[in-house]
């Protein structure tokens, strides 16, 4: 069952998605087709009816040549001169990557995924050149977040603020610990899984989105 919060997100996703449609004059089967989709996959997304994957709504925005941001962000979140990005020093917003105390994302920032053992990813900002969103991970023991390849040419950099990421890409596994970061080509497979003992807290960036 979904959660108020991530129905308030589909909600969202699908208006605009509906709205950016109507505007090129598109049919729900001409944008289907150029997100690969099937029709009724995208008819239950712009009723929010469908809980679709990140990935999958990356795609429909890239039909729409909008950003995943342009669908997604909540208007709170993506207001404001220049980049929706807030800086780390405000109060209440998010803990410099170094720091060990970190705020809590869910007062200023958007839910765009939840999974068990309370796990959530929120994208706090993006700007849009070049391509680059802002999110904040946070995954539960031993929960492992599957995701699909990105267009080619996205790469993504991650900085673990608390517990232990394990991140595969095809045969690959890397294991990073608090204070640690990588960068990575995400144009294949990869999936992201906490450590057995404890969860872990991460920044994603998005680069090419």
């Amino acid at each position: 069952m979904k959660s108020p919060r991530i129905q308030t997100f589909l909600d969202r996703v699908g208006h605009r998605v509906r709205s950016r449609r109507k505007v090129r004059g598109w049919t729900i089967q001409r944008l289907a087709n150029e997100a690969a989709l099937s029709r009724r996959m995208l008819t239950q997304i712009e009723l929010a009816q469908a809980n679709p994957s990140l990935a999958t709504i990356d795609r429909i925005a890239h039909a729409l040549d909008v950003s995943f941001a342009d669908l997604a962000l909540s208007d709170a979140a993506a207001s404001g001169p220049g980049s929706s990005t807030p800086s780390p020093s405000e109060p209440g917003r998010s803990a410099a990557l170094g720091s060990t105390e970190h705020s809590d994302p869910s007062t200023d920032h958007t839910l765009a995924w939840e999974g068990p053992r309370d796990s959530t990813a929120y994208i706090l900002g993006a700007s849009s050149v070049p391509g680059t969103e802002l999110w904040r991970w946070h995954l539960g023991p031993s929960v492992r977040y599957q995701a699909e390849a990105d267009r080619a040419g996205t790469e993504e950099i991650l900085h673990v603020l608390s517990g232990e990421l394990v991140l595969e890409l095809n045969d690959e596994s890397l294991t990073l610990s608090a204070g640690k970061s990588t960068r990575i080509s995400t144009d294949r497979d990869y999936s992201y899984t906490a450590g057995q003992e404890a969860s872990v807290d991460f920044i994603r960036v998005v680069i090419g989105a």
